[in-house]
């Protein structure tokens, strides 16, 4: 799409959970895990902690100048993803912050969550205050995870559901941090893959 050739391209890092298909185009492959600390660091210079909530699992990073010291994530089930959270992120925000009333979505299972949602929703509530209890409800999982390996300041928050301020907003009362974010968001695993790239090929040019 970037309309380059191979032979125009210095050098092509593959990162994330695709890499391995990239094999016959990448220089190289690499943990999106690095990549996000590298790329957090980047956009966040004194980074310890960072929150990746994407679509497929969660991640929490700890990381020290710049590079990953440790991690935990939940990659077995949906809940506390950007799945869970399947609509337009922004709009989640918006309405979740004209909640009235506070809903308990207390089902760590996605699929069990949905049939409360369901519920709720049968019975009348507002769905602005089910949207906020399932932002409240993402946050308190992720802060558990998070608790696993420690939170330090500056928390950085990347993926794409850091597009949805509800989520934000609930995250910082849980975990009693301030939580960054850029609008470079969705792009810090792919930035991170770029800044290694770039070393890599400094590196091979000096060699």
């Amino acid at each position: 799409q970037a309309g380059k050739t191979k032979e125009e391209m210095a050098f092509v890092l593959a990162t994330g959970y695709g890499r391995n298909s990239l094999e016959d185009i990448a220089d190289t492959q690499m943990s999106e895990l690095s990549c996000h600390a590298k790329g957090a660091t980047f956009l966040f210079p004194q980074v310890h902690t960072v929150i990746d909530i994407g679509g497929q699992d969660v991640k929490i990073l700890q990381v020290e100048n710049g590079v990953m010291t440790n991690f935990v994530m939940n990659d077995k089930c949906a809940a506390g993803t950007g799945r869970f959270l399947d609509v337009k992120v922004e709009d989640l925000g918006t309405l979740g912050a004209q909640s009235t009333k506070t809903v308990e979505i207390s089902s760590t299972c996605t699929v069990f969550a949905e049939s409360e949602v369901i519920s709720q929703l049968s019975m009348g509530t507002d769905k602005r205050d089910i949207i906020n209890g399932i932002h409240h409800s993402v946050a308190a999982r992720v802060t558990g995870l998070a608790h696993r390996v420690g939170i330090r300041d500056q928390v950085v928050m990347t993926g794409g559901v850091a597009q949805n301020s509800g989520v934000v907003k609930a995250l910082e009362e849980s975990l009693g941090h301030e939580v960054h974010i850029s609008p470079l968001t969705q792009y810090n695993g792919a930035l991170g893959a770029a800044l290694f790239a770039y070393q890599k090929y400094q590196k091979a040019q000096r060699a």
